[in-house]
């Protein structure tokens, strides 16, 4: 069962599930400059990109391994707006940290405000238990420079309540990426 705004107010003032919280959906800035929207929407969570960002370069002729990353196929870049080269690939965080009770699966689907500009949003499902940053894949797939925002919606979230809790959830199994802060490269 998808689960609603009320279960998720509910959920984030008794059990910190999203810290920062933001109650409602917010769509301006305090100087009334409209922005992408955060916060709470009927059901889910619009998450916020911190400022931090990896943006995938070619300048040292980098292989991208999963079993054996290499550090020099990215450049670190700490801003309020991120470019992503034309075809090419950022990480980033989000702002908020999430701890996930042992009966959800939480899925994160793209902003249509990205997607419409040829960005696309990746992030693997959250388990059951786990808990941390989210690491936000971004891909530019037009032949153009794209624009991230950071402080402002990139993706929402979607809690999948199950009718049972599952046999072993994410921190049973010590996953790697547990209780992930900042940007989190690929481990094996």
């Amino acid at each position: 069962m998808i689960k609603s705004d009320k279960w998720i107010k509910k959920m984030a003032h008794e059990k910190q599930l999203i810290e920062p919280f933001c109650e409602n959906q917010v769509k301006k800035e305090s100087n009334g400059n409209r922005i992408i929207s955060y916060g709470v929407s009927s059901y889910g969570y619009d998450v916020r990109c911190a400022n931090e960002f990896k943006v995938f370069t070619n300048i040292h002729s980098a292989i991208v391994d999963p079993k054996a990353f290499d550090d020099q196929s990215f450049v670190d870049v700490r801003s309020n707006v991120c470019v992503i080269p034309p075809n090419s690939f950022a990480l980033a965080r989000t702002i908020e940290y999430f701890k996930i009770p042992r009966n959800i699966l939480t899925i994160c689907l793209g902003k249509s405000t990205y997607a419409r500009c040829g960005i696309i949003v990746n992030v693997t499902p959250l388990e059951p238990e786990w808990e941390g940053h989210v690491t936000l894949e971004f891909s530019n797939t037009t032949t153009l420079p794209a624009k991230i925002y950071a402080g402002e919606g990139v993706a929402q979230m979607i809690f999948l309540e199950s009718d049972e809790d599952c046999e072993v959830s994410y921190k049973d199994r010590d996953g790697k990426y547990q209780g992930q802060k900042g940007v989190t490269l690929p481990k094996t």
